[in-house]
């Protein structure tokens, strides 16, 4: 079984690109607290596909808190100066916004329950 789920902060902002036909993706780094005495925390490349990018790109900044659910992928390339590169990255199914909007604003209040994007 091949589930993870993460809540975090944007440690980057995100990044949409529009690839191979039409699609758009997005990608982030979400800073992800460790448990335990040693604290810490472990920065993990997210990506995000389609109409969920798109949100993604609209309404998250870096420093936001999102919960995000979805799979580890791994994949391996060979660099422009020839060495063999490889990453980990988890590609999210379900992305919860975690920060109200205007939250870095002290006048805008605005009523926030989270916002899901299935």
């Amino acid at each position: 079984m091949n589930v993870v789920t993460l809540i975090g902060n944007l440690a980057t902002d995100v990044e949409l690109k529009q690839v191979a036909e039409g699609k758009q993706v997005a990608s982030f780094v979400l800073a992800v607290d460790r448990a335990g005495k040693d604290g810490g925390a472990d920065f993990v490349r997210i990506s995000v596909w389609d109409r969920q990018a798109e949100a993604c790109n609209r309404f998250l900044h870096k420093g936001d808190r999102a919960a995000l659910e979805g799979r580890l992928r791994s994949r391996s390339w060979e660099a422009p100066d020839g060495t063999r590169r490889s990453a980990v990255e988890v590609v999210a199914s379900r992305i919860q916004f975690l920060t109200p909007p205007g939250a870095d604003d002290p006048a805008a209040e605005t009523p926030f329950e989270g916002a899901a994007v299935a």
